[in-house]
């Protein structure tokens, strides 16, 4: 499966809080050795408010919307689309998830765990510095925005 789409997507990515991740088409191929390309389908639960699991997901087609539920509501704090990314807060955190990551239009996510990230970065250590690098840029930019801060995952 080509890692090409993603690639084009996080290129294509112009919004606020972009993930700014420039590989060579080699750097990309190796990439995708470490992550998990997923189908989605609408109504899939990528992430569960209150679970531990560190993955990020990079979109590379659909829509996600972000929502945080209380005991009185549940509010929407984002819809991401292609070349986005979600999961980045409780990867670097190594808290909970904050939100839940609900799938609003199909398409495909590719998950990288926190365990490949580890592997990657034994094997491939500049580019987990870049990647890494990367999804701190997406949490500064978030945070810098006060409608997004509460969407950092």
């Amino acid at each position: 499966m080509s890692i090409q789409n993603l690639s084009r997507a996080i290129a294509e990515n112009l919004s606020s809080d972009a993930f700014a991740l420039t590989f060579t088409v080699q750097q990309w191929e190796t990439l995708a050795g470490y992550l998990q390309p997923i189908d989605t389908s609408i109504g899939d639960v990528l992430i569960e408010q209150g679970t531990p699991d560190r993955s990020v997901f990079f979109i590379e087609s659909g829509a996600i919307s972000v929502h945080r539920v209380s005991s009185k509501e549940q509010m929407k704090l984002a819809v991401l689309t292609s070349g986005s990314v979600v999961g980045e807060g409780a990867f670097f955190s190594r808290l909970p998830h904050s939100a839940n990551v609900v799938v609003t239009g199909a398409g495909r996510v590719w998950r990288l765990t926190s365990v490949r990230f580890v592997e990657m970065s034994n094997r491939q250590p500049n580019m987990a510095l870049e990647i890494s690098l990367a999804l701190g840029g997406v949490i500064a930019k978030r945070m810098a925005h006060r409608s997004k801060r509460v969407a950092v995952t």
